[in-house]
């Protein structure tokens, strides 16, 4: 052995066999998510989003009208869902309730969770997929709070009859229902799993009411689309099911 190489060792090359095992899940848990939300804006900036931000001007111009005294009562005829009211009349509020901020919350959390919620999935799965997964996850709570006050408070499933009196307004079951969905989508399994125990636990251990229990059921209405939609697809060779990163057609 020579002087020159004497006491020196060989490395890893820098680049090679030194990123960390966390960073290479990361990559693949969200790594063509990533691709897609950073890809469209720059292409198209803010007409990527355009159904995202109108949900977050209506959802503005709600929180301004019902904070007056004179667009209080217009803003819950319109928008308000309560478990005592007809099915009928429930149905049709319930698209515009996604838009009216809960009273008991504050507005910049509802529209915290439209604009970042809303704008990855309308650049991931599209504009009709978004409208659709948010209809069907806020549904899902609607319906859900007059099986769970029929089942009554003697079952964990179950709800006290004095919740059909409260407003049931603001989009955080679309949030989770959509966040699944992207997940789903996506293949983002670790997140989309941790989601769903997140809603349980918040069921178990912080919000065992109508609103949390609501957030479950739209995540169990999402699960089974998702499901249902494994089964009737066709297998695709070579995984090839795992998203491009390329976003979707509206």
């Amino acid at each position: 052995m020579t002087s020159a190489g004497a006491g020196r060792r060989e490395g890893p090359a820098p680049g090679r066999g030194g990123m960390p095992v966390l960073r290479r899940a990361a990559r693949a848990e969200w790594g063509p998510l990533l691709r897609t939300v950073r890809a469209a804006p720059a292409a198209s900036r803010l007409r990527a989003i355009p159904v995202t931000l109108t949900a977050v001007g209506l959802t503005l111009v709600f929180q301004f009208v019902q904070n007056q005294s004179w667009g209080y009562r217009t803003i819950q005829n319109i928008g308000s869902v309560q478990a005592d009211e007809h099915l009928w009349l429930a149905l049709l509020r319930t698209p515009l309730s996604l838009f009216v901020p809960a009273l008991d919350l504050p507005v910049w959390g509802a529209l915290a969770q439209i604009l970042v919620v809303f704008g990855i999935a309308e650049i991931c799965v599209g504009r009709r997929r978004l409208l659709a997964v948010a209809y069907l996850a806020t549904l899902a709570g609607t319906m859900y709070a007059r099986i769970g006050i029929w089942i009554g408070p003697v079952s964990p499933l179950g709800l006290p009859d004095s919740d059909k009196y409260v407003t049931d307004t603001g989009p955080s079951a679309a949030v989770v229902g959509l966040a699944v969905f992207v997940c789903w989508r996506y293949r983002a399994w670790f997140t989309c799993a941790a989601v769903a125990v997140a809603m349980v636990v918040e069921v178990v251990s912080i919000k065992n009411n109508l609103a949390g229990k609501e957030h479950v059921a739209a995540v169990l209405a999402v699960l089974v689309v998702c499901g249902l939609v494994e089964l009737w697809s066709p297998r695709k060779p070579g995984g090839a099911q795992r998203v491009s990163g390329s976003a979707h057609p509206r």
